[in-house]
């Protein structure tokens, strides 16, 4: 099957089996939503979701945040993982933010990366959640399927090859969608251990599941 043809079906099957595709982590505007991607970082999105209440409470805005401390920061996210990492990049984060972006969050790749605690898989996910921009934000969910279903070759051995690579053929208006399509199917059908093939509505497209009907 050529390559176009396989993302082509990919594409139609995620747009029946999951029209709605969304991030599952909880927010209610740019700020929190760029806390919490910072804190999902090897964490589950079930943790932060049960963290983050309080402390978008009591820091409700970028400069409540930077008159913090790590140390206080600490105390309220010390059940993800990496909490001394987290809670300085949170407030160095607050802190820029209201000395080079007036208390707003960036829209450009450019301008995310310079935040603390901000790669460019976190900057991804803000552009394309927040600002429906054509940003793919390769984790490791994303990087596992697309290889499984042969979306990318072997080649791509990097996220931004992968993430490259997926743009290309993705059309330009789906691709905020199609992230989400790829982490959910990751985080509940693909699993990294114990992938559920025989339920997989992909099962006769993916690469992987065709090389294991091949006889030895």
């Amino acid at each position: 099957m050529r390559k176009k043809e396989l993302y082509e079906k990919v594409i139609t099957y995620f747009q029946q089996a999951m029209p709605v595709a969304e991030t599952e982590l909880h927010y209610e505007n740019p700020f929190q939503l760029l806390i919490a991607v910072i804190l999902s970082a090897q964490c589950t999105d079930k943790r932060v979701n049960m963290i983050t209440p309080p402390l978008f409470r009591d820091f409700p805005t970028p400069e409540a945040l930077a008159a913090s401390t790590p140390e206080v920061i600490f105390e309220y996210i010390r059940s993800v993982s990496y909490p001394n990492n987290k809670s300085k990049h949170l407030v160095g984060m607050a802190q820029m933010l209201v000395k080079d972006f007036h208390g707003e969050v960036p829209d450009t790749l450019e301008q995310l990366v310079k935040l603390p605690g901000v790669g460019r898989k976190t900057a991804n996910v803000i552009q394309s959640v927040v600002f429906n921009k054509a940003a793919m934000a390769v984790d490791t969910h994303v990087f596992r399927v697309s290889h499984r279903i042969g979306l990318v070759p072997q080649t791509c051995t990097t996220p931004l090859a992968t993430e490259k690579y997926l743009i290309k053929y993705i059309p330009e208006e789906l691709i905020p969608t199609a992230h989400h399509w790829l982490i959910l199917h990751g985080r509940y059908v693909c699993t990294a251990r114990s992938p559920k093939c025989e339920s997989c509505g992909l099962n006769g497209l993916c690469k992987e599941s065709l090389k294991a009907r091949i006889p030895r």
